[in-house]
């Protein structure tokens, strides 16, 4: 048996384990409890790519309209036929109340409906959403009756966007918890072990929560409402599989040992190794997001980097000592005995699974690519790049307005395209007339030697014919001095060249960091290079999967620009920690039964925990699905394909077969320090026999 660590020892000590769990919680939980979530100031630019015209003229705009940063639109619509004289002019004084000028309230030319430009005041994107609210409060108890008020535009957006979160965090946490602790219990078969990882990831989560904002505070680094939800499903989803393979190995030392302590401080020593190497890999792929040219998904990378951290700490440290203070019993009724066969020497569906393995190694392969490569066929006809009305699950105000908006002005009136500008007004607003697809072009702010021109566009917004014209209207005025132009439209194409040159920079570096982590920790070239390659194909066959779902029965016309990064991320970086989980118990039996044989004996011994860890983490990730936007659902969807793919065919069958074909070369250019190949093949019908 091998010897402890002495850190393993002191955090599972008789006198010191109580003080090693206890010590983190209390403080995590006073942490939590008296310094709360971080807060900042929300500003326009923290969800737009910078460097770009539409960043420029939101930045702009700052300084512009003395009478409020952003402009609200109000739509009446009479319920039934025509709007009459007499309400045209009540709803003009209404409109005028709220804070329209008299210019811009304007009447359809089919007389149902009316539009008014309500400037808002507010400093920041916070004060926009309670400027909105208090728009459409003021109008939901003065309009007359027959007449519908609704309130749309960038601020009735922004409002919308922040009101479907509301509540949405605390449902995410309840129904994370929940998928947790039911699988939990499934796993261990438990009605008491599982409450000790769950109150200790739990504790993790939200610490964690309270740590990442308070430093991206501290730090002036944006984010948004959906960073804490992916934050807090990531914690829960690493640090739950941390835990698993932690007990698992617990567990079968306990078959070994009398002493639980002594138990826990083998399976810890033997088990760190692995969950250091997946967790520093992990947050080093997560902190490429770094180099995102979008604040808030700067923000994203940084928090769940920290989450990563807290969890694999809490995970190490604070579990192992939480068990240790409580008997055997907290297995029951499976409670393990010492002489009971370890996992690696039962016979088990894992142990049949490399049975199979060792006898069909190149059909395996074969059929296996063969499926990956079936299913990644779906990626060559993905669409990135959703309209602003496709972003929500469920259908809010703004969207709803707008879209009746088009149907009595022009299809471009709710959003129209901004040009900001350094040179003369006239001539810039005469050039944008003549372009392509434009309405009209009118001067609307003016300040700091810069003048905001909208320019309506005839094409209905998210369309490829709204596109082509913004692009026209972008060459018709690229001519004058420091002239950008902006607004939805534009920020679209913006955002998605940004989200493609994110991908260009941030997955190749990916891929290069988890293969650098996997050469250093196996000492090996070949096997890193191959698991990197199965990462892959799996990321591939996942997002081509998931694209015939969107397509078909979810309904989603596109992929949103973030999706394809983020799904990369998570599936690589969460990916690794299979293969390391895997490989690394194959290296250490390699020492003593050679590769092939090694790589079954891990598989029998791990495929039970990596599948429960996959499985949960899948179904954790699904659970984004709970919040109301398209993006997270479609990350979750992917996510769990993908880590299901990798759990169950991947690294269950794919991985192993390929170690059974190369034998020893697996390891090149190293090989296990242990005895030779021959010796440990010639006992490998009897060892498989057990194993197996």
């Amino acid at each position: 048996m091998h010897t402890a660590h002495p850190a393993a020892r002191f955090v599972t000590g008789a006198r010191t384990a109580w003080l090693v769990a206890l010590v983190p919680l209390v403080l995590a939980l006073a942490g939590t409890l008296l310094l709360g979530e971080g807060e900042r100031t929300r500003l326009p630019t923290d969800s737009i790519p910078e460097g770009y015209d539409s960043t420029r003229v939101v930045e702009v705009q700052e300084s512009l309209a003395e009478d409020g940063d952003s402009s609200a639109l109000v739509l009446f619509t009479a319920q039934q036929g025509e709007l009459t004289p007499a309400e045209q002019q009540d709803l003009t004084r209404l409109a005028q109340s709220a804070g329209a000028v008299p210019p811009s309230v304007q009447v359809a030319e089919d007389g149902s409906a009316m539009l008014a430009v309500v400037p808002i005041e507010a400093e920041s994107s916070t004060a926009t959403i309670a400027a909105v609210d208090d728009l459409r409060a003021q109008l939901d108890d003065q309009v007359p009756d027959g007449v519908d008020a609704q309130v749309t535009g960038a601020a009735g957006v922004e409002a919308d966007l922040a009101r479907v979160f509301d509540g949405a965090d605390l449902r995410l946490l309840l129904a994370t918890a929940s998928v947790v602790a039911v699988l939990l219990v499934i796993t261990y078969r438990s009605p008491v072990l599982w409450l000790i990882p769950l109150a200790v990831v739990g504790v993790a989560d939200r610490f964690a929560a309270v740590l990442a904002t308070q430093v991206m505070a501290r730090l002036d680094v944006a984010w948004d409402e959906s960073t804490v939800g992916i934050l807090s499903v990531l914690v829960f989803g690493a640090g739950t599989d941390y835990a698993l393979l932690l007990i698992s190995r617990y567990r079968d030392e306990l078959r070994r040992t009398p002493d639980r302590r002594a138990a826990m401080a083998h399976a810890l020593t033997r088990t760190v190794e692995a969950v250091l190497a997946s967790s520093v890999t992990v947050v080093l792929g997560l902190l490429t997001l770094l180099l995102s040219l979008t604040p808030t998904t700067r923000g994203l990378g940084l928090a769940c980097a920290i989450g990563v951290v807290v969890a694999a700490f809490f995970v190490l440290v604070v579990l192992p000592s939480a068990l240790v203070c409580f008997g055997r019993w907290v297995f029951w009724p499976r409670v393990p005995r010492v002489g009971e066969a370890a996992l690696v020497d039962r016979t088990t569906l894992w142990s049949r699974v490399g049975g199979v393995v060792r006898k069909r190694p190149a059909w395996l392969v074969a059929g296996t690519l063969v499926l990956l490569g079936v299913l990644a066929s779906g990626t060559t006809s993905i669409s990135v790049g959703l309209d602003q009305a496709d972003q929500f699950l469920e259908k809010p105000e703004a969207i709803a307005a707008a879209e009746r908006l088009a149907q009595s002005f022009p299809a471009g009136a709710a959003e129209p395209a901004e040009i900001v500008t350094a040179a003369d007004p006239a001539e810039v607003a005469a050039a944008a007339s003549s372009s392509e697809g434009a309405v009209s072009a009118q001067v609307v702010a003016q300040g700091s030697g810069m003048t905001q021109i909208d320019v309506v566009l005839e094409a209905p917004p998210g369309s490829d014919q709204a596109e082509a014209q913004v692009q026209a209207l972008r060459e018709a005025v690229g001519g004058f001095e420091e002239t950008y132009v902006g607004g939805q439209e534009a920020s679209a194409i913006d955002e998605r060249d940004a989200a493609a040159r994110d991908r260009l920079v941030i997955m190749p570096l990916i891929l290069l960091l988890v293969l650098v982590s996997l050469v250093v920790l196996l000492r090996s070239v070949l096997a890193p290079v191959l698991l990197v390659a199965t990462v892959v194909a799996t990321y591939a066959a996942s997002l081509g999967a998931a694209w015939w779902l969107f397509q078909g029965p979810l309904g989603f016309s596109a992929l949103d620009n973030q999706v394809p990064l983020y799904a990369f991320l998570f599936l690589v970086a969460l990916g690794v920690d299979y293969n390391i989980f895997l490989v690394t118990r194959a290296r250490e039996e390699a020492t003593e039964h050679g590769t092939r044989t090694g790589m079954l004996r891990a598989l029998a011994a791990t495929g039970g925990v990596i599948t429960s860890a996959g499985i949960l983490l899948g179904a954790v990730f699904a659970v984004l699905g709970v919040l109301p936007l398209v993006v997270l659902a479609q990350l979750g969807v992917v996510v769990c394909l993908g880590v299901l793919l990798d759990t169950l065919l991947v690294r269950t069958v794919l991985v192993p077969s390929l170690a059974v074909l190369l034998g020893e070369r697996f390891w090149w250019p190293a090989r296990p320090a242990a005895r030779s190949e021959g010796l440990a093949e010639s006992t490998a019908g009897r060892g498989i026999s057990q194993s197996s």
